[in-house]
């Protein structure tokens, strides 16, 4: 009997996906998809910088071939100079990065699982500053979360089981005090338990109440005076076209420049030329329209079939760059801006990493200016707020904070998750804002004392 060749053909031809299966500060990676031989992983990589962080793999044995491009891999604190043709083997338990503009194939062996990799420092040729850890060696914390029972961690089946039992309890009983109280241990332990990673999925209207409060605040404005707005972590465009959307409609009259930055190269040209598919996931698998209502698409886009094209009016004027959110030249770069919007970014960051770049944001706005902040621990916001003395915005806060619902559905499992608000707090409207007016710096106390430190 003749069988048929295309029910018994098998995939032997593996060609790149049009994304990037994982990201950092300076490179990224593609994978080859499941090959049927699956002892072994094959990655693509494109290092603009080095790769991040230095890290030491259990099990896991790397192979990279450089295409093309110099650099350097250091290991175990030798550095090792590479260029094209080389080959470099890291077995397991050696500490590792590379640095240098490079394009290299990569293969692992067994494939990569999540918890083989253990993260140890910055690189410093790609990230400057300490490396952030959620607590610190010694805590209970720490070594509940380290725990092994036959080999394995039994933390991650712990969180799993009771986000499960969380989402079937009713908001008053999530709500009763030591239920709550549960809630925060839970959302502890996820930020030491889950490794951090920043990532392209967002969408468009991703927080309906935030663009109002845009909205209301344009009234300060007088007619065709000049608006200035940097969205960062701009991502693939989404949140940044939102907000030009949003200004434009209600006050076509004004002058809007908007800077819209993001670290990753590629998230940014994506982001500039506008186009979205509706069938097909594009550099994260989120359906970017599915929080919009038809006339909204219709007002927004140009549509022929499942592609649809940001229209003319919303991206003129809109400048893109790839730049650090972190870097103390984006004030530089940018200049001073009437509001800046840093959302669903710093949530990825470890406290000290985030504190540090969140200040360093806050330089940005200009006096009197405003901050819209989301996606960040609120330990972290309310803190760096509470020393620059920033004013939170009231109006709408309630709204603002539960508006973006990917961020609360996760709590209190998942280290990004959004604690829910609780005005039995002294201070909840402080650390519930996610928009804040900031006065010139100096003109805050706290401030003025820690100047006066500094001297």
């Amino acid at each position: 009997m003749q069988r048929s060749s295309e029910t018994n053909f098998l995939p032997y031809i593996h060609t790149l996906p049009n994304s990037a299966s994982f990201t950092g500060k300076g490179f990224l990676g593609y994978t080859f998809g499941q090959l049927q031989y699956k002892e072994i992983e094959i990655l693509y990589v494109e290092s603009e910088k080095g790769h991040d962080t230095f890290f030491i793999s259990k099990k896991l044995t790397r192979f990279y071939y450089v295409l093309s491009g110099t650099g350097y891999f250091t290991m175990n604190g030798n550095r090792y100079a590479v260029n094209p043709g080389m080959l470099v083997e890291v077995p397991p338990k050696v500490e590792y990065t590379y640095s240098g503009k490079m394009t290299m194939i990569a293969v692992g062996a067994p494939r990569w699982k999540r918890g083989n990799e253990i993260m140890t420092r910055w690189n410093p040729d790609v990230v400057h500053g300490d490396f952030p850890r959620s607590t610190n060696g010694s805590s209970w914390l720490t070594r509940l979360v380290r725990l092994r029972v036959f080999g394995k961690s039994p933390v991650g089946g712990y969180l799993r089981l009771n986000q499960h039992l969380w989402n079937a309890l009713p908001p008053s009983a999530t709500a009763f005090g030591p239920i709550r109280v549960y809630g925060e241990f839970l959302h502890a332990l996820s930020q030491v338990q889950l490794g951090r990673a920043q990532a392209f999925s967002t969408y468009f209207l991703r927080n309906r109440a935030e663009l109002e409060l845009i909205r209301r605040l344009l009234d300060q404005k007088g007619t065709g005076e000049t608006l200035r707005v940097a969205v960062l972590g701009c991502s693939t465009g989404p949140e940044a076209y939102s907000v030009a959307w949003r200004i434009r409609s209600a006050r076509p009259d004004l002058k809007l420049v908007l800077h819209a930055v993001d670290i990753s190269r590629q998230a940014v040209e994506f982001a500039e030329r506008g186009v979205y598919s509706l069938a097909t996931p594009q550099l994260a698998d989120t359906a970017i329209c599915s929080a919009m209502t038809t006339a909204e698409m219709a007002d927004m886009f140009q549509r022929d079939g499942d592609v649809v094209t940001v229209k003319s009016w919303i991206r003129e004027g809109i400048d893109w760059q790839v730049g650090d959110a972190g870097d103390s030249k984006i004030v530089d770069d940018l200049g001073p801006q009437d509001m800046v919007v840093a959302n669903n970014f710093l949530c990825h960051m470890g406290a000290p990493e985030a504190e540090r770049c969140l200040r360093n944001i806050a330089r940005l706005v200009s006096p009197h200016g405003y901050l819209f902040v989301s996606g960040i621990d609120l330990d972290v916001r309310t803190k760096v707020a509470s020393d620059m003395g920033w004013e939170p915005v009231e109006e709408l806060l309630t709204e603002v904070h539960e508006g973006d619902r990917a961020l609360g559905s996760r709590w209190p499992c998942h280290y990004a998750a959004l604690e829910p608000l609780n005005k039995r707090r002294p201070d909840w409207k402080l650390r519930y804002a996610a928009a804040f007016q900031l006065a010139p710096p100096a003109t805050h106390p706290n401030v003025r004392r820690m100047e006066a430190a500094k001297v």
